[in-house]
């Protein structure tokens, strides 16, 4: 009897674990999908740049010719093998697999302009893009490029993640306008890069930076689990107003490119715990645990 309950309860657990996973990869397929439409029917037919990686590949391919998306999968393997031992292998192993669905979408989907003016061109792309980046970066992964140099670069140190990525940007944008001499090009790329950016913080998050306040009762095992991360912990104790009973309670600050491995960490551990995440305006002092 006790050997078949704990069949049950096991089978429960892979099913829910196996559900998951599937949620997870249908979710990461969309949102390469949303990516690569974007790119196809909306900023290519006009020859507009993306932000990032991506926008290099565009570049590339509107300069010297070439296949868009065989140049985005070659231009994020270096990239991806960086992350790969600099960064959180999760965050990693779904952006690996995002970023090959937006290749095969992009060979699937033919460049066709759906939107004849350049503006509605620029301005929906950047919403489609945007709202398939999010998607990704919501569920643990990313669409590669710049959001792994950022993940990287937050994790070593503390930087302003969003000027980097807006000047890394910005040195795309110079670059096209200093081969094409086409300032519309730019700024209509610019447009599209902005309206990706405003989406992708509302299906994500705002802030670079956020606190997490973790309480739980399995707290030993949570800090064995979240200290083989760079960032700090400090624990607190709390008492619950209706229960009176005693807890530990977990703050750490992450980037919101760690968000997502934090919380499906935490509820690895202990699935009753409480969460609660708060926008952090800013960090004064070290952001990461220094090596022992």
């Amino acid at each position: 009897m006790v050997q078949a309950a704990h069949g049950r309860s096991g089978g429960i657990t892979i099913n829910a674990f196996v559900l998951k996973r599937m949620y997870t990869i249908i979710v990461m397929i969309a949102g390469s999908l949303l990516v690569a439409a974007g790119f196809n029917l909306f900023l290519v037919p006009h020859q507009l740049l993306s932000g990032g990686v991506s926008g290099i590949a565009m570049m590339a391919g509107y300069i010297i010719g070439g296949n868009i998306g065989v140049l985005y999968l070659v231009l994020n393997i270096p990239l991806l093998i960086w992350g790969w031992f600099a960064a959180g292998h999760r965050f990693i192993y779904w952006s690996m697999f995002s970023v090959a669905a937006s290749t095969l979408f992009l060979q699937l989907i033919p460049v066709k302009e759906l939107a004849s003016d350049i503006v509605l061109g620029s301005v929906f792309g950047g919403l489609l893009i945007g709202l398939g980046t999010g998607l990704l970066l919501r569920f643990g992964g990313s669409s590669g490029g710049f959001d792994i140099v950022a993940s990287i670069a937050t994790r070593k140190r503390d930087l302003p993640v969003g000027m980097l990525i807006f000047i890394l940007n910005a040195a795309v944008i110079a670059v096209l306008v200093l081969f094409t001499k086409n300032w519309n090009s730019a700024l209509y790329s610019l447009v599209s890069i902005f309206s990706a950016g405003k989406i992708v913080d509302l299906i994500h998050v705002r802030h670079h930076k956020l606190t997490a306040f973790i309480v739980t009762t399995k707290t030993d095992e949570l800090l064995a689990k979240l200290l083989t991360h760079p960032r700090g912990i400090t624990i607190i104790q709390t008492r619950g107003a209706f229960s009176s009973a005693t807890h530990d309670m977990l703050m750490t600050v992450r980037t919101k490119y760690e968000l997502s491995e934090l919380c499906k960490a935490v509820k690895q551990v202990d699935p009753r715990a409480f969460i609660n995440i708060v926008e952090t305006v800013g960090v004064i002092g070290d952001f990461y645990r220094p090596k022992e």
